[in-house]
C-alpha cells in the first residue's frame, strides 16, 4: 500500500520541493524588456507591477521617472503628462504607479523592493484630498496594492525609528499584516523595537528570493495595453509644445467632451456615473471633513522614504469641482484648512516644490469630473512638472518631524489648523 501510494503520491511532492528550492535559490535574470514593452506597461496601471520589483528596477533605471498617484491618473487625455511627455521628446517618461484605492500606506510599501533604484531621483506625487478621511485608507483597497514582498523587503531592510514602528503598526493592523504567521511575528517585533534574530532572518531572506523569483515570472501577466489611446491621444496635439495652442486644444476638447450635465463634467463620466443618481446627492457632503484622519501619518512615511531615498519630489493638489461642490454642499472653508494643513507639513520639512491648484475654481474645462483633472488642468499642472524635471538635481535637504505621526497631529482641525505658520 505505501508503495502504490508513493507511486501516486512521490511525483508530487517531489515536484513541489524541486519548485520550492527552485523559488528559493537567488535571484534568477529573466533579461531586459524592450523599450516596446516598456512603454506599454509605464501606462497600464498594472496592479502586479505596483506590487512588484522586476519591472520597477529596470524602468526607474532608465528614463522613467515615478508619478505616485491614484485614479486621476487613468484619465489619459490628450494632455496628460504621460502623453505631453512622449509627444514632445522629453527626457523623461512619467511611469504611472496607483489607481482607485491607492493612497500613502500603500505608495510606502510599493517603494520598499526598489529604494535603491530610487535614490537620488525625481518623482512627482499627487496628493487626493479624498484620501484623508476619518478612518484613512479603506482595508480592501489596501490590500489589493500590497504584497508580501513589499513588506518583506521593508522588514529586512528598515532600522528602528518612530516611522518604522508606525508602519508596522498600520500594516499589523490590516487583514494582510497576519496573512503569514512568521512575517507577523518579525513586524510584532519590528513595532517593538526588537531586533528579528538569525532564524526569522534567514526565513523572510528565503521568502525574498521565493517572493522576487514569481515576480519575474508572473508579473507582467494581464496587463492593461493602452498604448493605441495614447497614439490617437497625441494625434491630437500640435507638433510643437506651446501652452497657447495646447490650451486651445484642452478648450476644444472639453467642450466636445462636456455640454449635456449643470456641472461641466464629461459625457461618460455623467452618463455613467451621475444621470440616474444625482439628485439623491444634493447637501450629501455637507459634514465631510478631510482635516482629521490617519492619512497624514500614513503621508508622513512616504515623505521620510522619500527623504531616505534622497529624492527630489513635485507634489500636486488638485481642486475639487465647483459646481459640484456647491450642489453636494462639499465645504469651501474646510478645504481649505485641509490645503493649509497639508502644505504646513510639507514646507515645514523642506518639501516645498508645491503645485497647489486647490484655489483654482472658475476655469472651465480644468475637471473632467467631480473630483479629477481634465483637460486644462494637467495642462496646468504640466507647467510645473516639465521646468521641474527639466532642471538640475539638486540634493535636498529635508528636516523630519516625528510629531506628524502623532495622534494630534492627525486629529488637529479647526483653529489649531488656523493657527499654523
Amino acid at each position: 500500500m505505501k508503495k502504490e501510494l508513493f507511486k501516486i503520491f512521490g511525483p508530487l511532492i517531489c515536484a513541489f520541493l524541486l519548485l520550492g528550492i527552485f523559488l528559493g535559490l537567488p535571484l534568477f535574470n529573466r533579461g531586459k524588456i524592450s523599450k516596446e514593452k516598456m512603454r506599454e506597461i509605464s501606462y497600464s496601471q498594472s496592479t502586479n507591477i505596483f506590487k512588484g520589483r522586476y519591472v520597477k528596477n529596470q524602468a526607474f533605471s532608465g528614463k522613467y521617472v515615478p508619478f505616485f498617484g491614484s485614479s486621476e491618473l487613468s484619465r489619459l487625455d490628450a494632455l496628460h503628462p504621460s502623453i505631453l511627455a512622449e509627444k514632445y521628446h522629453r527626457n523623461y517618461q512619467p511611469f504611472l504607479l496607483g489607481n482607485a484605492g491607492s493612497q500613502s500606506l500603500a505608495h510606502f510599501y510599493s517603494m520598499q523592493p526598489v529604494n535603491s533604484v530610487l535614490h537620488g531621483k525625481k518623482a512627482v506625487f499627487i496628493i487626493s484630498p479624498q484620501w484623508f478621511v476619518k478612518d484613512g485608507t479603506n482595508d480592501e483597497a489596501f490590500s489589493l496594492y500590497y504584497s508580501n514582498l513589499e513588506g518583506v523587503n521593508w522588514i529586512l531592510n528598515s532600522k528602528d525609528s518612530r516611522a518604522t514602528r508606525y508602519a508596522a503598526s498600520r500594516l499589523l493592523a490590516m487583514p494582510t499584516g497576519s496573512s503569514d504567521k512568521l512575517m507577523e511575528m518579525a513586524l510584532k517585533k519590528k513595532e517593538k523595537g526588537k531586533p528579528l534574530g538569525k532564524p526569522l532572518r534567514w526565513y523572510l531572506e528565503y521568502r525574498r528570493n521565493v517572493l522576487e523569483n514569481e515576480d519575474h515570472l508572473f508579473s507582467m501577466f494581464k496587463l492593461n495595453d493602452r498604448t493605441q489611446k495614447v497614439d490617437r491621444a497625441m494625434k491630437k496635439l500640435p507638433e510643437r509644445y506651446s501652452v497657447g495652442k495646447l490650451d486651445a486644444v484642452a478648450t476644444k476638447l472639453g467642450e466636445n467632451a462636456t455640454g449635456n450635465n449643470p456641472f461641466d463634467v464629461s459625457k461618460k463620466f455623467w452618463n455613467k456615473r451621475l444621470k440616474g443618481n444625482y439628485k439623491k446627492l444634493k447637501g450629501k457632503q455637507a459634514d465631510y471633513d478631510y482635516t482629521q484622519s490617519p492619512e497624514f501619518a500614513d503621508f508622513q512615511l512616504v515623505l521620510q522614504q522619500f527623504k531616505d531615498n534622497n529624492m527630489d519630489v513635485m507634489f500636486i493638489i488638485p481642486p475639487v469641482n465647483r459646481k459640484w461642490m456647491e450642489y453636494t454642499g462639499l465645504s469651501q472653508e474646510m478645504l481649505d484648512r485641509f490645503d493649509k494643513k497639508i502644505i504646513y507639513q510639507l514646507q515645514s520639512q523642506g518639501f516645498n516644490n508645491i503645485c497647489d491648484m486647490t484655489n483654482v475654481r472658475e476655469e472651465p474645462y480644468f475637471m473632467q469630473d467631480t473630483i479629477h483633472l481634465g483637460w486644462r488642468g494637467w495642462l496646468a499642472a504640466d507647467t510645473y512638472i516639465s521646468p521641474f524635471m527639466a532642471s538640475e538635481f539638486e540634493a535636498p535637504h529635508y528636516k523630519m518631524n516625528d510629531m506628524f505621526y502623532s495622534k494630534g497631529w492627525q486629529n488637529l482641525s479647526g483653529s489649531g489648523i488656523d493657527d499654523l505658520k
